[in-house]
């Protein structure tokens, strides 16, 4: 848990600096370190989602249904 709440600190304030350096705003830089995070937490969502509907396919729905080897009777 230690190690989420840093990666989370870190995330923040690097947004935070990122949009400070380029706008020079302290309010800025606090709205982007703010939304900037929650964006990509909503984003992850979706993006965990489609992953797991690919994820839970069957080998057979993805693989191709011709058949490249030609047996003789």
């Amino acid at each position: 848990m230690l190690k989420t709440v840093t990666f989370t600190l870190m995330h923040f304030a690097i947004a935070f600096s990122v949009a400070y350096a380029l706008t020079g705003s302290v309010t800025v830089g606090g709205l982007v370190a703010i939304v900037e995070p929650l964006c990509n937490a909503v984003g992850f969502h979706f993006h965990e989602k489609i992953w797991k509907r690919f994820e839970n396919g069957s080998a057979s729905e993805t693989a191709p249904t011709h058949n490249w080897i030609h047996r003789h009777a």
